[in-house]
């Protein structure tokens, strides 16, 4: 019988991004963002079971029992993997992602020169946003590791779980994880400014107190890099404004006006030879896009990426034109990420 492992080592083997266990269905790798059965044979519930229960330790385990969703990680041969454990139609799951052993680097992952800037900077708030599975959380890892190489600064992580695990360089690195390190990304949060950091790494934004707190720390002379499931820059400014009501939202708006430097919206997009190559929608967050969000005119945001060239910026559109003109993506497949036909 596979055990838990074994499928961890089939995911290494096949190069796979994710695996999914699902009780009464047959064990599926991701590759290269394509769902592959990994054999014909169906995951029975005792055998999910007892995998879980192999992952998890004692408060875990009663943890889960009582909230049916947990995310934990795991380390196999080598490797670590971020896995979500959950239930659906009252039977169990389990979805692995594997993080690369290694960071990759700037040029591996094809940054634009505007990103390796948001890395320098002293304070502020820089968001990688997309939805899941678009290699945000591989892209922020790559921008603080540029701080740990080239900066003597205080980082300090706020994860759900612990993904990439840094090496000290030239920064002095804490990672904390949700739920073993701290009770959520909120609490952490409220006490992270008495620790001294230079730079704050928020796995999410995920409530009203969370980003209340990453605002206020941005605007209290850090740099902070977090994440949001939204699909442009433009929805994410929109996001985190509709998260508050009533003069709240105002004084939101005040505040992301001032700390906001950068937003980078993130898809990953296949290539012709089966691998798949990131398109990114970047927003600079200049005078004028500093002027639209404290009136609230979310809606000409995109208007100001098409117009903002000379600052950094660049639109989707663009982004996926030059990975056609450089034969990184053929045209059919940039047609449909754009939403419509239009020609590339």
């Amino acid at each position: 019988m596979p055990t838990i492992a074994s499928y961890f080592t089939e995911v290494m083997k096949a190069q796979a991004s994710d695996l999914h266990l699902v009780v009464g269905e047959a064990p599926t790798l991701r590759i290269q963002g394509e769902l592959t059965p990994l054999k014909e044979e169906t995951v029975g519930e005792k055998s999910l079971e007892t995998f879980i229960g192999s992952l998890l330790n004692v408060e875990q385990k009663k943890k889960f029992n009582e909230e049916m969703e947990m995310d934990v990680s795991y380390e196999a041969d080598g490797a670590r993997f971020r896995i979500n454990l959950h239930r659906q139609e009252g039977k169990l799951g389990l979805a692995a992602r594997l993080i690369p052993k290694n960071i990759p680097t700037p040029e591996q992952l094809r940054f634009e020169p505007i990103l390796t800037d948001f890395t320098n900077l002293l304070d502020g708030l820089v968001l990688v946003v997309g939805p899941t599975g678009q290699g945000k959380s591989t892209t922020l890892a790559s921008m603080i590791e540029e701080v740990n190489k080239n900066r003597k600064t205080h980082i300090v992580t706020i994860e759900d779980p612990i993904e990439f695990l840094f090496e000290e360089k030239k920064s002095l690195i804490e990672q904390r994880e949700v739920g073993i390190d701290t009770l959520s990304f909120a609490a952490a949060l409220k006490h992270v400014l008495r620790q001294d950091p230079n730079v704050i790494l928020v796995g999410e934004m995920r409530d009203p107190e969370t980003i209340a707190t990453v605002l206020t720390a941005a605007e209290t002379g850090h740099l902070v890099f977090s994440t949001l499931h939204a699909s442009t820059a433009a929805e994410a400014v929109e996001r985190i404004v509709d998260v508050f009501e009533g003069p709240k939202q105002r004084q939101v708006l005040i505040q992301l006006s001032a700390v906001l430097r950068g937003v980078v919206a993130q898809q990953l997009i296949p290539t012709p030879d089966g691998k798949r190559v990131a398109a990114r929608e970047i927003l600079v967050n200049n005078t004028a896009v500093a002027n639209l969000i404290r009136e609230n005119n979310i809606a000409q945001i995109q208007s100001a990426i098409q117009t903002g060239a000379k600052d950094g910026m660049i639109s989707m559109e663009n982004s996926l034109k030059q990975l056609v003109k450089e034969g990184l993506v053929d045209k059919e497949t940039a047609e449909r990420r754009m939403g419509r036909q239009r020609r590339v």
